[in-house]
């Protein structure tokens, strides 16, 4: 599989693009109804099925290790937030941070480059797929390198407001083709999205 590694760039947006609120970081209140719907879960599953790579900023890698690594073993969550916890403990972690100075998740490392050049490494090893779960700052990087191959946007039915975006100005011009479109019962939509390269 060593040339066909997918990269994928998961999050979830409000209907004005915003990855979190006005309040700061914790302000993801709006997020909780739809990121437990079914059709949500269901799109975890399938986004992080063919993965063995997760790309992570700091501030995902320390939430994420505070909350996901004990849900594998409670009996009372969800199976699919169980199997995404097993998927979470077991994948190869590679997380960008200038100020830790360790990581001590199972399976993971502090990468020694920027997101670019650690993805343009990893075409080059065997291996499945490589997901960006939520790290807004590292999808960023890739959409601006060209390294992004696959968007899994969660779009909830909810304007925030205010509140930084994911798409900010200055990003390169690119063409997406819609792959699948699920709605929730909560209204959101999840979608996937495959970069439009030259010769498709």
């Amino acid at each position: 599989m060593t040339a066909n590694r997918t990269v994928i760039g998961n999050i979830t947006l409000s209907l004005d693009g915003r990855i979190h609120g006005p309040g700061g970081e914790y302000d993801m209140g709006w997020i909780v109804p739809h990121a437990v719907s079914d059709a949500a879960r269901d799109h975890m599953v399938k986004v992080t099925s063919g993965a063995t790579t997760a790309l992570l900023g700091r501030r995902n890698y320390q939430g994420f290790g505070g909350f996901w690594p004990a849900v594998a073993d409670d009996e009372s969550a969800d199976p699919r937030d169980r199997a995404f916890s097993r998927w979470l403990n077991t994948v190869e972690k590679i997380v960008f941070s200038t100020t830790l100075t360790e990581a001590p998740w199972q399976n993971s490392r502090i990468a020694a480059a920027g997101p670019a050049e650690v993805v343009k490494e990893l075409r080059q090893q065997d291996g499945g797929d490589i997901v960006v779960p939520a790290s807004t700052s590292v999808i960023q990087a890739l959409l601006r390198a060209g390294e992004l191959d696959r968007l899994s946007i969660t779009l909830a039915p909810e304007l925030v407001g205010d509140g930084p975006r994911l798409f900010a100005d200055g990003l390169p011009a690119t063409g997406w083709r819609l792959v699948s479109a699920t709605q929730a019962a909560s209204g959101a939509l999840c979608l996937l999205y495959d970069k439009v390269r030259d010769g498709d």
